[in-house]
């Protein structure tokens, strides 16, 4: 029988053990955490004390499990899973874990804390996630507790594409030192390519907050715990699963302006169990003629492995500030490093891909110096647009091909234009989901609903729609769409129709900017009906918001506010206090990007 090796040898040669003995016992103690090696030492000291029988005396009673808490500040819900791994290990080094989503911190709460680990994305240029917005906020402000006694390490998630990489996750882990907290593990920054680093340091802060043995060998023992592990929901493959394309639809008439798929896609193995307000990742590949355009700027166009690498494997699109440094420390190219000296790498990036880099500072470009300067090539998550309860072992998608130009180069999305341009009814794609337990329909189907989602935002409205039709749901539900034309960009115009006969759809609110001189947007639709929507609200519905973080949604919350100003004759800060209630009820829910 063969043992599983150790990663290090534990037991030197000259242990008394056969060599099949000494792996068992290097793979078992190798896995093993420092409280369990202790209580394993002080086992068998008791052993040879009894003369090899357990020793008949009172057991020492175990001490209390050391607390920890976690913290999380998600948009895409990332930050939360590394969390829930955080928790994962800790408990079986001896903590007490508690998790604690930023939405619902109590921040004075901190300065009675022991541990506290800090997990945190950072949303487009700098922000905190929506959700964690409130807490973040009095962290940051005059009010927040001194953290004196408090030991904390701080995981910092972000995307080099935006030039404020991991501002929250920075700005938390200077806060919580100036704070009185002491530092226990130092801070990583990682990219979206982040599950292997994320994992080393998840491993090594929890050995630098793990306490030493105690003395008296006593394993400290988390009472509260049941078993986890078992009783945790399970959790989604991390392994991307192949489908297949069995209908690819444009939704914008021959004439539109934009070009919106409507993607099905069929499980080989069935689909998972997915629910309205999930996502689905689709890993794309990369447009050829880039890549082609790459491999000729770098004098590398006879290198076929090299090439697919680049259509499948690499992120050859994003430019960075830190793949201009990278490019500059590889090719040792002097007028890159002069950009980067001078501080002009950041605004000279704006609107630039990598393309424009190589073709900008030319320079020898290695098949090694690409893989230095690129990072792999992320997956994209779309919102589900269907529900299983309808469409079976399908999963329907809504996606906008993204085009645009800058700085005289046409530009284009990667997965958008690869699902638009190079994907077909047969094709094959790499996906996993992704759920979302913050987006959630109520409980009660009775609840009523508002969904504003414009564009691509319709996308998990559509599958809330199917969901409450398949159960027959009393609820009413009322959605506010939006796009450029009624006759070329109304999204599922047809479905909305039938929706609203068979009663699934109690009401629908449309808004086209640009049929008329004056743009109308789904906000003017909300102020136009303030006083229905707040008796909506006011009678217990649940309001959704799904599309663009930077605007739209924005100016959506400022809408509801205005709302309950004008109908209930509020002050600013009371309306702002009465849609913050919504929030803290998960009456408000988004879904944004």
């Amino acid at each position: 029988m063969a043992f599983p090796m150790a990663r290090h040898a534990i037991l030197p040669r000259t242990a008394p053990f056969e060599d099949k003995e000494r792996a068992s016992l290097d793979a078992v103690l190798g896995a093993a955490t420092p409280i369990q090696r202790a209580w394993l030492a002080g086992f068998l000291a008791g052993l040879d004390a009894a003369g090899g029988q357990p020793a008949a005396v009172p057991a020492a009673p175990p001490k209390a499990a050391e607390p920890l808490t976690i913290l999380f500040a998600s948009e895409s819900g990332n930050s939360e899973k590394l969390a829930g791994d955080v928790a994962k290990l800790a408990r079986k080094s001896g903590f007490k874990p508690k998790v604690v989503d930023f939405f619902d911190l109590d921040v004075a709460s901190l300065a009675r804390e022991k541990h506290v680990v800090a997990i945190a994305a950072t949303w487009g240029e700098g922000e905190p996630p929506a959700r964690a917005m409130r807490a973040y906020g009095e962290l940051m402000g005059e009010g927040a507790p001194r953290l004196d006694g408090v030991d904390f390490a701080v995981l910092a998630l972000g995307d080099t594409s935006y030039a404020e990489f991991c501002a929250i996750g920075k700005a938390l882990d200077a806060r919580f030192e100036a704070l009185g907290a002491k530092r226990a593990y130092a801070r990583a920054d990682l990219d979206l390519d982040f599950d292997k680093p994320a994992a080393d340091w998840i491993r090594n802060t929890v050995e630098a907050l793990t306490p030493p043995p105690s003395a008296d060998n006593v394993v400290a023992v988390d009472f509260a715990a049941r078993a986890v592990e078992d009783d945790e929901e399970a959790e989604p493959s991390r392994e991307p699963k192949v489908v297949e394309v069995v209908d690819h639809v444009n939704l914008n008439s021959s004439r539109s302006d934009k070009e919106t798929i409507h993607l099905a896609l069929e499980f080989e193995d069935g689909a998972p169990a997915y629910e309205p307000g999930d996502s689905l990742e689709i890993y794309p590949e990369n447009d050829p003629a880039l890549a082609d355009e790459i491999l000729a700027a770098t004098g590398l166009s006879g290198d076929a492995v090299l090439r697919r690498a680049l259509l499948a494997e690499r992120d050859i699109t994003t430019l960075s500030a830190t793949t201009v440094e990278r490019f500059a420390k590889a090719t040792g190219h002097a007028d890159a490093q002069k950009l980067i000296d001078s501080g002009e790498a950041k605004a000279w990036i704006e609107g630039r891909h990598l393309i424009d880099l190589i073709q900008s500072f030319p320079a020898t470009v290695t098949a090694e110096h690409l893989a230095t300067i690129t990072r792999p090539l992320p997956p994209r998550a779309y919102s589900i647009a269907s529900s299983r309860k309808e469409v079976g072992d399908e999963v329907h998608l809504v996606i906008a091909a993204v085009r645009y130009e800058t700085h005289g180069r046409a530009r284009s999305g990667v997965t958008s234009t690869h699902i638009a341009d190079r994907v077909r009814n047969g094709a094959k794609l790499r996906v996993k989901l992704k759920p979302n337990r913050h987006f959630r329909l109520p409980q009660d189907p009775a609840t009523d609903i508002i969904m504003v989602g414009p564009g691509t935002g319709v996308a998990p409205f559509r599958a809330f729609v199917q969901e409450r039709r398949a159960v027959e749901a009393p609820g009413r539900s009322w959605l506010f769409f939006g796009d450029r034309h009624f006759t070329h960009d109304f999204l599922y115009q047809l479905e909305w129709q039938e929706a609203l006969e068979d009663g699934s759809l109690t009401k629908i609110d449309v808004a086209f900017s640009r049929d008329q001189p004056e743009k109308v947007y789904v906000q003017d639709r909300i102020d136009h009906h303030a006083r229905e929507l707040v008796d909506w609200l006011d009678g217990g519905a649940s309001f959704y918001v799904c599309g663009d973080a930077n605007r739209m949604a924005k100016d959506v919350r400022n809408a509801v506010v205005r709302a309950y100003a004008t109908v209930k004759s509020l002050g600013a800060a009371e309306a702002e206090a009465a849609v913050a209630a919504l929030q803290r009820a998960h009456r408000y829910q988004q879904d944004v990007y």
